[in-house]
């Protein structure tokens, strides 16, 4: 966090070795400087700013150093003075007592702030691994699941020639970083290589270049390929949105039947397009719907 958030360490000499954060929050501790402590969340990263530190000085005396010890022996992971803001050396003593890491930044709270959560959500992210195929087609985030030997990488394979990115093969990583947004990765190990049956792995960077992969995707769309079954009955209008799900997130999913001659980049590809279109607020089966019910009305009508 301190290297990303480009802070400046002001108490070197704490090890920060083995120090964890562990919940995607921060806290202003304006109350609790105060000395109300009901509900106090002591495992969020506490952040002064301005206004918290200027309280402290106004406090003056032994009061103003009470106050922040009070914080401080809570057992909370970090405080970070924002805004050139400077804890004085009674507080950083403070810090050492307790071994507390301490930092500061120049730049205003809020900005500050805003930036902090939004990095601590994504790499404290509930995360789970799934068998699949992630891949950018037109700017969707498209997961292609499926059985073993089903087609998966191959048709990835495809769309990577067609123009289209890699993110990852085989094993997708999936962080759940809001309620609405899920991302994929792929394993560091795997990163940009792809397994065909019969040939073996390929590295899907050095031969295609860089603008073939991706390292991280929002998922927006999820195929599912299973083996033709000529008795099972598949949606053939796509009126109705189906959903899978994944760390509580519904994702829009289609089932596409696989038979020799299918082309399934050409049809995953499409479906891109379809989905992507849809969030743009045109739907071509409601439409088909809507001319079907006019001219059934013109027909009665005459």
């Amino acid at each position: 966090m301190a290297q990303e958030m480009k802070l400046n360490n002001a108490t070197p000499d704490i090890d920060l070795a083995g120090k964890f954060i562990t919940v995607p929050a921060l806290n202003r501790p304006a109350l609790q400087l105060t000395g109300y402590y009901e509900h106090f969340e002591k495992e969020r990263i506490q952040v002064i700013g301005y206004v918290e530190y200027t309280y402290l000085e106004d406090l003056g005396g032994e009061k103003k150093y009470e106050s922040y010890e009070a914080l401080i022996s809570k057992g909370i992971p970090c405080v970070i003075f924002t805004t050139e803001v400077l804890p004085d050396e009674r507080m950083l003593e403070i810090a050492q007592k307790y071994d507390i890491p301490t930092f500061t930044t120049s730049r205003s709270t809020s900005s500050f702030s805003s930036e902090l959560m939004r990095w601590l959500g994504v790499q404290l992210a509930p995360t789970i691994s799934i068998h699949g195929v992630l891949v950018d087609v037109m700017g969707e985030g498209i997961l292609i699941m499926g059985e073993s030997g089903i087609g998966k990488s191959e048709a990835a394979l495809e769309l990577v020639k067609r123009g289209h990115r890699l993110v990852s093969d085989d094993v997708v990583e999936i962080s759940r970083v809001s309620e609405v947004t899920l991302v994929g990765s792929a394993p560091d190990i795997t990163r940009h290589f792809i397994e065909l049956r019969g040939i073996g792995i390929i590295d899907v960077k050095t031969l295609f270049g860089i603008q073939s992969v991706e390292n991280t995707k929002s998922i927006d769309l999820v195929i599912q390929l299973e083996d033709w079954n000529k008795d099972k009955e598949y949606d053939r209008m796509g009126l109705e949105a189906q959903y899978t799900e994944f760390l509580g997130n519904k994702v829009v999913c289609h089932t596409l039947p696989v038979r020799p001659g299918r082309n399934l980049a050409i049809i995953v590809e499409t479906a891109a397009i379809n989905h992507r279109q849809k969030k743009m607020g045109y739907n071509a089966a409601k439409e088909l719907y809507r001319r079907v019910q006019e001219n059934l009305q013109m027909k009665r009508d005459f």
